[in-house]
């Protein structure tokens, strides 16, 4: 968690779309969703997204999202 948002590091770069691709199959990959379930509303350009992800609840997306430490 950074200033309240979970932060992901992906390696792939920014160029036509692969770095939101390479996002979106991580976190539905994480999640066990299918790829459909996940999608960028905004920041789509940006280093800041906002994703939106069907079918899971808030609080399961926080828990296996978040780093455990």
């Amino acid at each position: 968690m950074h200033d309240g948002m979970i932060k992901i590091r992906i390696a792939a770069p920014a160029v036509e779309n692969a770095a939101n691709a390479a996002l979106i199959d991580f976190v539905a990959e994480i999640l066990g969703v299918a790829k459909r379930y996940v999608r960028v509303v905004s920041g789509g350009t940006s280093r800041r997204k906002v994703l939106e992800i069907s079918g899971v609840p808030a609080e399961e997306v926080k828990a296996k999202l978040t780093p455990k430490v």
